[in-house]
C-alpha cells in the first residue's frame, strides 16, 4: 500500500466513524414529547427530562403536537429554571435544528443559544420565547403570545 492509499483509507475510516458516532449520540440525546395541550398553553411533566441515570437531566426536549406549526424547545437549566423556545428561525421562518446548547436553522445557518438569542446570522432577532412556570411537577408553557 502506498502512501496515498493509506492516507485515504485511514482518514476515510476515522471520519466515518466520527460522523456515525455524532449521529447516534445526538439521535439518543433528544427526547420528543407531545404534552398535553390546553387552551392557553402545553402541558409537560418535568419526568421528561430524566435520564435512565439517576440524578441526571436532559439539557432539553422537543415538544411536537400536531395542532402547533412547529415545535417547541424546553431547555432545562435547574429544577424551577426552563426556557422555552419556538424552533421557527426568525430570518425566514425554516424549521431549526437542535444540537446541545444550540439551535441551528439548515438554510442559511442561523445559529441561537439555549434562551434564543442570536449567536450567527443572517438571522437578525432572537426566537419567540413563551413564559414557563412549574407546578407540582409538572411545567406549562404560555402560548398565547403564538
Amino acid at each position: 500500500m502506498n502512501r496515498k492509499e493509506f492516507i485515504v483509507k485511514t482518514c476515510g475510516a476515522c471520519l466515518g466513524a466520527a460522523a456515525i458516532s455524532g449521529l447516534l449520540s445526538s439521535c439518543a440525546a433528544t427526547q420528543f414529547t407531545t404534552g398535553q395541550l390546553t387552551k392557553d398553553g402545553l402541558l409537560i411533566d418535568t419526568k421528561e427530562f430524566e435520564t435512565k441515570e439517576k440524578g441526571k437531566y436532559r439539557l432539553y426536549i422537543v415538544v411536537r403536537n400536531d395542532e402547533l406549526l412547529y415545535p417547541v424547545c424546553v431547555y432545562r437549566f435547574s429544577e424551577n429554571d426552563y426556557a422555552a423556545l419556538w424552533m421557527q428561525c426568525a430570518h425566514q421562518g425554516a424549521e431549526l435544528n437542535v444540537a446541545g446548547e444550540y439551535l441551528q436553522c439548515p438554510a442559511h445557518g442561523s445559529e441561537y443559544n439555549s434562551m434564543g438569542k442570536v449567536t450567527n446570522g443572517p438571522a437578525d432577532r432572537d426566537l419567540r420565547t413563551f413564559p414557563v412556570t412549574v407546578n407540582n411537577h409538572q411545567l406549562f408553557i404560555d402560548l398565547r403570545k403564538v
